[in-house]
């Protein structure tokens, strides 16, 4: 078990930063190599905000877990329900922030800098959200994916079931997401906050790279500048030199936003977090796959867009033009493509997918978000954090 009695001397990390060129220029970083019968400690932290209906189910999936932690703390923040009684009855340690104002990230800072002394450079820590369940081979997967390149192994995330159509789709477009992972090989876009495991070291040397000014975000682990701090993580190590990866071993079930205006207010907090950390990173050999990302989405939308409107304008005026054997051909390669991508979530997804138009309303959906989100930074209006 890990004992929190005392701290672990570390030694500094041995990368001596020196300022790059260019701001956010990536550095060329390694961990250091475990050594031969090392079996690296595991703590796992659950940020909280009132989550006395899930955090048992959180709890109990760290317990099942094929390599379960050594120690599981919840992270009560500035909850005013029974979320704290609930995780000390179920035997997680507690630790109940103060004096937080930065929500998840605040919360997570406190905890790191209270449970990170007492790991060394080659123990892990994983940070789970308090509304998901890890597979049982999650912390064993994760952990036999660290080397010496890897620095951080996130979840590949699906939905819970219920919700309605909307949970539906949901769950098809994390099932999508599965899938391009796995076609990637494991390649994490984003370590997702509904599970990532860290190497001690690497969260050290985030924090020492923000305080130099080698990335932003403040002076701790976890960015407080931004609306989406996972996905700014993400960039954080993948700057410091190191890998991300997300095997399909290590899968986990949140939540689904079970009303429109919740997963609208979801979706512009995730968009707007990633454009705006975009903006703050700006161009680098880190970033580039990103901004392409973004206007490859923006290029997308406005060219589904301009497909809608030809096609309807062209329907009302000289009524439906017919089938073209060249089109319907291209239109049924990109229905397979739309099945073949969500077989593993069902029947019930097959069947929507082949209908197609369900999922064109959806993408008309996430594209008033990413316009809106868009118009939004151009703007410099602000984006305040709605809880979901």
């Amino acid at each position: 078990m890990l004992d929190l009695a005392a701290p672990v001397a570390t030694a500094p990390p041995s990368n001596t930063y020196q300022r790059p060129s260019g701001r956010h220029a990536p550095l060329r970083a390694h961990a250091a190599p475990d050594e031969p019968g090392h079996v690296p400690r595991l703590a796992a932290l659950i940020p909280a905000h009132n989550e006395q209906d899930r955090i048992a189910a959180a709890i109990q999936g760290l317990r099942g877990q094929t390599r379960p932690p050594d120690l599981i703390v919840v992270v009560a923040d500035n909850c005013t329900d029974d979320t704290a009684t609930i995780a000390a009855a179920l035997g997680a340690q507690v630790y109940v922030t103060q004096g937080n104002t930065h929500r998840k990230a605040g919360a997570l800072n406190q905890a790191i800098t209270w449970v990170l002394p007492h790991l060394d450079d080659r123990d892990l820590l994983l940070v789970q959200d308090a509304d998901t369940v890890l597979n049982p081979s999650f912390a064993e997967t994760a952990v036999a994916t660290f080397n010496r390149r890897v620095g951080a192994v996130g979840g590949v995330f699906y939905g819970e079931q219920g919700g309605g159509f909307l949970g539906l789709v949901q769950r098809m477009e994390f099932h999508r997401y599965a899938w391009e992972l796995k076609r990637t090989g494991g390649k994490a876009q984003v370590l997702t906050g509904t599970g990532t495991m860290f190497r001690g070291r690497v969260l050290r040397e985030v924090r020492a790279a923000r305080r130099i000014g080698v990335i932003g975000g403040g002076t701790s682990y976890y960015s407080l500048a931004s609306l989406t701090e996972d996905d700014e993580m993400t960039k954080a190590v993948k700057t410091l030199g190191y890998r991300a990866m997300s095997p399909a071993g290590c899968a986990v079930t949140t939540e689904v936003m079970p009303t429109l205006g919740k997963l609208w207010h979801q979706r512009l907090r995730w968009q707007r977090g990633a454009l705006e950390n975009l903006r703050d990173y700006g161009w680098t050999r880190v970033t580039a796959r990103y901004f392409a990302q973004q206007f490859l989405m923006g290029f997308g939308a406005l060219s589904f867009l301009a497909y809608l409107t030809f096609l309807i304008g062209d329907t009302t005026l000289n009524g439906w033009p017919g089938l073209s054997p060249f089109w319907t051909a291209i239109g049924v390669l990109f229905m397979v493509e739309k099945t073949v991508s969500v077989r593993r979530a069902g029947p019930r997804a097959v069947l929507v997918a082949a209908l197609m138009i369900p999922e064109m309303l959806y993408d008309l959906f996430q594209h008033a978000v990413y316009f809106s989100s868009l118009w939004g930074l151009l703007r410099r209006s602000e984006e305040k954090w709605v809880a979901t």
